[in-house]
This record gives structure tokens, C-alpha cells and sequence, in this order.
């Protein structure tokens, strides 16, 4: 799952008290912003297997501390509480943590099995990516769901307003297909995480600067 983890950021974000799009975005992959940042701290790892599964090649042997449920229940808990001491708002910090959790559930959805309950065995997924007939309509669809939703429950309040979902349905798709049929990786190096994280970021700042020119309608 790769722009799927945004869908819940997009339904989150229609909500009259949400955070922003840009901080949903944030929330959507921040066990991935905190997996690739710890794999260039030497703290969390994956290896080139190749066949590991049908669309990734990558094994994610060694992520106990952002995809084990419990953890992602820690990243969870740790940025609604920003989010409460920043705005002083428990729904908008309730709403962003159970986007940031929304995540270990989707991979759930997806993986071979390699995510965990608290770190340890047994490794869990059921391993949609195997079919990919099935795992690319499904992201695509929940994304493009998601982006409709928003785009309804918001309203432009200028020319930028008005085509910016359709901007970022196409970055969307764009990096997604990157993801899917750009020229694997023979070897981990430090291209890989750096690369994920600026494409997070990109990705993110995109989303932000479009919902600066939307406005949630009542609820």
C-alpha cells in the first residue's frame, strides 16, 4: 500500500474540525516516514529479496518498532497528543491518531506476512500484493473514493481551489505508478529511504498547499 495510506487522510480532512490536509498527509505515513528514517539510522532494515511477492521485491524483515501494532498504537498516541497541544482540540487529535493507525491495518491488507502485534512472531499479512489483479484496483479505487469524498465536502475558494484535487489525484497516480513499474532495486542502499521520504514530502507539501485553497462546508 503506497498512496492507500492517504485515503483516510483525505476522508479525515473533510471533517469540519480536522487538521489540515497537510497534517493528515503527515499522519497517513508517518509509521513509513518513521520505518525509512530509522533504516538510515541502522535501527530498523529490509533486504532485496526477490519473489518475496508478486509486486515487491523488498522483505520487511526488521520493523519491530513502526509496524508491529503496538508500536503503531505508540506513533499513534504520540501525534494526537501533539496535535492535542497544538490546537487544544481532542477531536482533531483523536481523528489524526486514528489516521496515523489506519495504517499498520492497510499493510495488514497487502503484506506478506512480515508486520507483527508487538515485535515478535507470529508475522502477519495477507498478502494482497500477491494479486495484483485485485491489490492495484483496490488502491486505486479507496484513493480515488477518498479524493472524490474530499473534493465534495470542500469548496474552492479560488482557480487553484477548483483544480487542485484534480492536481493531486494526477501526483497521485504518478507516484503510484512509479511505485509500481519504475525499475526495482537490486541492492538497499541509502537511495532507497532517501528517495520514500521525498517523495512523502512532496507528496505532502502538495497536499497542503491545495487545501489552503478549499474550505470544509458545514457539517
Amino acid at each position: 500500500m503506497f498512496i492507500g495510506h492517504w485515503a483516510p487522510a483525505l476522508v479525515a480532512a473533510a471533517h469540519p474540525k480536522a487538521p489540515g490536509l497537510g497534517t493528515l498527509f503527515i499522519a497517513g505515513q508517518l509509521v513509513d516516514w518513521g520505518f525509512f528514517s530509522l533504516m538510515l539510522l541502522g535501527v530498523e532494515d529490509m533486504r532485496v529479496s526477490p519473489g518475496i511477492s508478486v509486486m515487491n521485491p523488498m522483505d520487511l524483515y526488521h520493523m519491530p518498532w513502526t509496524h508491529s501494532l503496538v508500536g503503531s498504537v505508540v506513533w499513534a498516541a504520540g501525534f494526537a497528543f501533539v496535535l492535542w497541544l497544538w490546537r487544544q482540540d481532542r477531536i482533531a487529535a483523536m481523528m489524526g491518531g486514528a489516521v496515523v493507525l489506519s495504517h499498520w491495518f492497510l499493510d495488514l491488507i497487502v503484506h506478506v506476512p512480515d508486520l507483527t502485534l508487538w515485535g515478535s512472531p507470529p508475522k502477519l499479512g495477507l498478502g494482497l500484493w500477491n494479486h495484483p489483479d485485485i491489490a492495484m484496483p483496490l488502491e486505486l479505487g479507496i484513493t480515488l473514493a477518498a479524493l472524490l469524498y474530499y473534493s465534495w465536502k470542500t469548496r474552492a475558494i479560488g482557480v487553484i481551489g477548483r483544480i487542485g484535487p484534480a492536481l493531486l489525484g494526477l501526483l497521485l497516480l504518478s507516484v503510484q505508478m512509479i511505485n509500481w513499474f519504475g525499475e526495482e532495486a537490486t541492492e538497499v542502499s541509502a537511495a532507497i529511504p532517501l528517495t520514500a521520504l521525498a517523495a512523502y514530502g512532496v507528496v505532502t507539501l502538495v497536499a497542503w498547499a491545495i487545501d489552503q485553497q478549499r474550505r470544509r462546508t458545514a457539517a
